[in-house]
């Protein structure tokens, strides 16, 4: 795969965001609880990525079993009241095990509004996977995550790195409007597609609440908030010629937590009140980006409200 060090060479397109917003802000909101590896659900092992540096090795590990839970049976709620206060609506990043182990809370978040996007089935990297094995594998990620949610995913975010392979079996398999494996740009940007193009919303890992875990620099909740409403103010001072977009990263089982949610609610609050700012669920700004390229109104495979 070719790689592009270029880019728009420092003129980007003009976006044109709604309402002649400065900036435009998506919410992510990673639902992945129950879709770590864990040998108590029959995985191969248990998951090495969390607060305690350590795995278990061949047994359950409750430690980790009990710490990927408090995402779902409290983080959430803080998260969603928060996001309530404001109507923000946010994408739900989930990962399809997830959901199919909490179809309350796909539930929950669609009739709050907010977006369910796809996440895989597992949390788990697609690097490496055999071209087949994965097809089966967003497949499976999708008939799963509409079972639990009742709506289709049309965004898709590989959890670390993403295969060769992963985006052009997205368009293959279809009814996929974008994907965010990409870290590149502060814009959307558009990828070669069979029979077109498709759209890349990146994501970033510096606005991101995984900077609470394992030497990531964030450890109070307002350092969580300056870092993000820095990145806020700069963007928006650039927005007065050259709109951006910028991608904050939520998990329910890290910002959830009381000593954190605070650092939520700055940046919420001062989203709030710095104004010219459109806050959008992904496929809102896809779509918008689709038709700001020029490109045919996408076939959303959803059914209408």
């Amino acid at each position: 795969m070719a790689r592009d060090f270029l880019g728009t060479g420092g003129r980007p397109p003009h976006p044109e965001w709604p309402n002649g917003a400065r900036l435009a802000i998506s919410f992510v909101i990673n639902v992945e609880e129950g879709a770590e590896l864990s040998v108590s659900l029959g995985d191969e092992r248990n998951e090495a990525v969390y607060e305690i540096v350590e795995e278990v090795v061949g047994a359950p590990d409750p430690a980790k079993d009990t710490h990927f839970e408090y995402g779902s049976r409290a983080g959430y709620w803080r998260i969603m009241d928060e996001f309530d206060r404001h109507g923000f609506k946010a994408q739900m990043n989930c990962c399809a095990r997830a959901l199919t182990l909490s179809p309350w809370l796909a539930r929950d978040a669609v009739a709050r509004g907010h977006e369910i996007g796809c996440h895989s089935y597992r949390w788990e990297r697609h690097a490496g996977m055999a071209e087949a094995h994965e097809r089966q594998i967003i497949a499976r990620a999708v008939r799963e995550i509409e079972a639990a949610a009742g709506v289709r995913p049309v965004g898709w975010h590989t959890r670390s790195a993403s295969s060769p392979n992963t985006r052009r079996l997205l368009i293959e398999e279809g009814g996929f409007l974008y994907d965010s494996d990409a870290y590149n740009d502060d814009l959307p940007f558009l990828a070669p597609a069979p029979g077109g193009s498709h759209v890349v919303l990146p994501y970033g890992f510096d606005t991101n609440d995984m900077r609470f875990q394992r030497g990531g620099g964030f450890n109070f909740a307002e350092d969580f908030a300056h870092y993000c409403n820095d990145a806020i103010d700069w963007l928006w001072e650039e927005g007065a010629v050259a709109p951006k977009m910028l991608s904050i990263g939520l998990h329910l089982r890290i910002i959830g937590r009381p000593g954190r949610i605070a650092g939520l609610r700055a940046v919420l609050d001062h989203v709030a009140a710095k104004g010219d700012i459109w806050v959008a669920r992904r496929d809102a700004i896809a779509k918008h980006w689709r038709a700001r390229m020029d490109l045919p109104p996408w076939p959303d495979p959803r059914p209408a409200p």
